[in-house]
């Protein structure tokens, strides 16, 4: 009986290890997470390639690991191994429990993010912005039509002449909010201060410009402040500094830079199945993947027991007491095994018994038939022997009359006996086949060339008996079962009929055999019989022993093949006998076509 096919052995990643990987997956999102939104939402850009890498790492390789444990779990499907379709029922759980806990929360937050996008919309936030913008140009420009109407309305000598440098408080001039500086070019070509109005923190250590109007602004120089410079005459410079309010720069850059975030995520709301796909690609993905792989390894873990069990339990059924199976410890699996390994002692212990008593019987039936085979010659040798002795003393010189019949009926039984012996000898004694490359059809010339001459009533038909056929066996042995055979056959057809010998390349499973098939043309089997043929010392012929057919199965047990026979009372028998092929050469010497291969149909009686 040939061994099914069991799981193969797979390092898959312990549960320690996955433990492992996925604290170093949770800390790696926690990081990646923050660069994540960081890129995103703080400076307006997709994450660069380097981050993409980064990003994209992990579930790669958590893919390519559970892309080669499936390529294994497939692998073991195929090839109809125990427990395969049971780890994949198992895993099929496994997914569907995976997808159902993942569902809401994916259908959640697609819809939360698609109404919440809604909702931004709605808000009209960038509009929103755009008008605070538009409102602080407008209060720009309408400082800078103050600080021009101040210019053209002011008489900046007289003030200069009025005020030098000083402040006077509560001045009503001062509090519209502007600062003027003159400076004056000195000899060395320099510019210096002459007359100042206004705090002392507003006050300019050079012009801004030397050409009149307004100058563009500086930061942080004109921070808050718009400037205008006079040329009064020549080498006088007057600069006006206009106060746009506290703040007022800033309050401006923050609509700017808060505008252009609104606008990116606005840009981010039109495109947000694109950035939750990405998400989930790069932080829900490898959490999927793990969760995959935990449960191929779980799903491993729960059907390697299992298959071990039905792996023993394949050996015991076929006689193979010994196995045993390691043992896990703290779940049911573990009491399972162990009750099925006392199990097995306990079976070994009672077939020991039984194969013990069996033998037993076995060799007192055996020894029993033989007394009664040895006892039966025993008594016509006695009676000669005291016909010739009662003859030597009553009438010697008669003696001669009943010698020689006397004399060959002793030597007949003990010949017999001598026979009987050897046959015994041959099925008891375990021998190991003295295997040789043969070729099948000179085998069989041999084996019926003795024959044909003896009986030529009888016709031998070796014709299918392929030429080329070349298996590895005793080429004593095997010829000694076709002597066998033929010697059956002919006494079955009372020395008259045919006798056909063919071979056939046969599969079974996985395995080759030639299968070699002796066929009569004589009184066939009953039922009857056919159940008793195999037994030793069972014959239907007066001068048989009854250990041929035993013999003969003996042999072809010892070359690994089987032998069966079908008969039909009337129309003869025919005996199969497959050999196995694992080392034949299937060509001979003359390279000649190999015989065509056929699958195994037949039903044994």
């Amino acid at each position: 009986m040939k061994a099914a096919p069991v799981l193969s052995k797979f390092p898959l990643i312990s549960i320690k290890g996955l433990a492992l990987v996925y604290v170093l997956l949770c800390l790696l999102t926690v990081l990646l997470t923050r660069l994540f939104l960081s890129e995103i939402l703080q400076d307006g850009k997709p994450p660069e390639l380097l981050s993409m890498v980064i990003f994209l790492t992990i579930p790669a390789f958590l893919l390519f690991f559970l892309i080669i444990s499936c390529l294994h779990i497939l692998r073991n499907l195929l090839g109809r191994r125990i427990g395969a379709r049971f780890q994949v029922l198992l895993l099929m759980y496994f997914i569907i429990l995976v997808v159902l806990a993942a569902a809401p929360v994916t259908i959640i937050t697609a819809q939360g993010a698609g109404e919440l996008a809604v909702f931004w919309k709605k808000i009209r936030v960038v509009e929103a912005m755009e008008e605070a913008q538009r409102f602080a140009l407008e209060a720009y420009s309408l400082n800078m039509e103050k600080l021009n109407t101040l210019i053209r309305r002011t008489d900046f000598n007289a003030l200069l002449r009025l005020y030098d440098r000083a402040i006077p408080p509560g001045e009503d001039v001062l509090a519209k909010g502007f600062v003027v500086q003159e400076f004056v070019l000195g000899e060395d070509d320099s510019w210096q201060t002459s007359r100042y109005i206004g705090p002392e923190e507003k006050l300019l250590s050079v012009p801004p410009a030397l050409e009149q109007g307004f100058i563009s602004r500086q930061f942080p120089r004109d921070r808050d402040v718009a400037r205008y410079v006079l040329s009064s005459s020549p080498g006088v410079l007057r600069v006006i500094s206009y106060d746009l309010g506290e703040g007022f720069d800033q309050a401006i850059g923050i609509i700017e830079s808060e505008r252009g975030r609104f606008a990116l995520l606005d840009s981010l709301t039109a495109n947000i199945r694109l950035v939750l796909v990405f998400a989930y690609g790069v932080f829900f993905l490898p959490t999927l993947l793990m969760t995959l792989i935990i449960a191929i390894s779980f799903s491993r873990r729960v059907t390697q027991p299992i298959v071990e069990l039905a792996e023993a339990t394949r050996q015991v059924a076929e006689g193979n007491f010994s196995v045993q199976i390691l043992s896990r410890r703290g779940d049911e699996l573990g009491l399972l095994v162990n009750s099925f390994n006392a199990m097995i002692r306990a079976l070994e212990k009672s077939q020991s018994a039984m194969v013990k008593a069996e033998k037993i019987s076995i060799w007192q039936s055996m020894a029993q038939q033989l007394a009664h085979e040895i006892k039966n010659p025993l008594t016509p040798i006695r009676l000669s022997a005291e016909r010739v002795l009662r003859r030597w003393k009553n009438e010697p010189e008669r003696i001669g009359e009943i010698l020689e019949n006397s004399m060959m009926a002793i030597v007949q039984e003990v010949e017999g006996l001598s026979t009987l012996l050897t046959e015994f000898r041959t099925l008891s004694r375990p021998l190991e086949p003295s295997r040789t490359f043969t070729e099948l059809r000179e085998l069989c010339e041999e084996a019926i060339n003795p024959y044909i001459s003896s009986y030529p009533y009888v016709r031998f038909d070796i014709d299918h008996v392929e030429a080329g056929i070349i298996i590895k066996i005793d080429k004593h042995r095997m010829a000694q079962i076709l002597t066998n055979l033929i010697i059956n056959g002919i006494d079955a057809m009372q020395s008259a009929g045919f006798i056909e010998i063919r071979t056939d390349l046969v599969k079974k499973r996985e395995s080759r055999y030639c299968r070699l098939s002796i066929k009569d043309s004589g009184k066939g089997i009953s039922r009857e019989e056919g159940g008793k043929i195999f037994t030793p010392y069972y014959t239907t012929k007066e001068s048989g022993t009854g250990l041929g057919l035993p013999i003969v199965e003996r042999i072809v047990n010892d070359h690994g093949g089987a032998i069966w026979f079908n008969s039909a009372e009337g129309a003869g028998t025919t005996f199969f006998i497959d050999l196995p092929l694992e080392e034949a050469a299937e060509k001979s010497p003359r390279e000649e076509p190999a015989p065509k291969i056929v699958e195994d149909r037949r039903q044994q009686l």
